[in-house]
């Protein structure tokens, strides 16, 4: 394979990653923030509502305060929504791919804490009722090591391409990429 051929299945590669964990993000996000009952309308009150609802799962970790339990339940859905729109975008991979793989990183080091305490609780994680265990120990490693993957493509791609030599007539790229 050449290098040009291989820079572009890595290229491909990559966008499909950014848009599976994009992916993986908004529905997290829609899961914890949908209406609570099967044909209640979306409103500011059912999401109050269901973001309450998932304060309990955030409670359930026994990890924060009572004080911050409220402040992570309200923000933590939005944010994924965000994170993935943004991982969907492609804008500033490098950026959005880091905090993916740090906030993975750090959802699994909740699970894996929970689930060697031997808390029973349901993770929460997508707005279900899936038991914290081994299987979701097994989702957020591979989730964190595409994460991982992606960053590392960002960064790699983006390296290439100020390397390459400029076509004739065309200026060279400069560091300020």
């Amino acid at each position: 394979m050449t290098q040009r051929a291989s820079s572009k299945v890595v290229r491909i590669l990559l966008v499909v990653g950014r848009l599976a964990l994009g992916a993986v993000f908004l529905y997290a996000a829609y899961a914890k923030m949908k209406p609570l009952l099967a044909g209640m309308p979306w409103s500011v009150t059912s999401i109050k509502t269901s973001l309450a609802m998932f304060g309990l799962q955030v409670d359930s970790y026994e990890l924060l305060p009572a004080s911050l339990v409220r402040a992570v339940a309200h923000l933590l859905p939005p944010f994924e929504l965000f994170l993935g729109l943004w991982l969907l975008s492609g804008v500033a991979l490098r950026l959005s791919s880091t905090v993916t793989a740090l906030l993975i990183g750090g959802f699994l080091g909740v699970v894996v804490r929970t689930y060697m305490v031997g808390l029973k609780i349901h993770c929460g994680c997508f707005g279900g009722s899936e038991p914290v265990g081994p299987w979701e120990i097994i989702r957020d490693s591979l989730f964190v090591l595409l994460a991982l993957a992606v960053m590392l493509g960002a960064f790699l791609t983006r390296r290439a391409h100020r390397t390459e030599a400029p076509a004739e007539g065309q200026p060279s790229p400069s560091r300020a990429d």
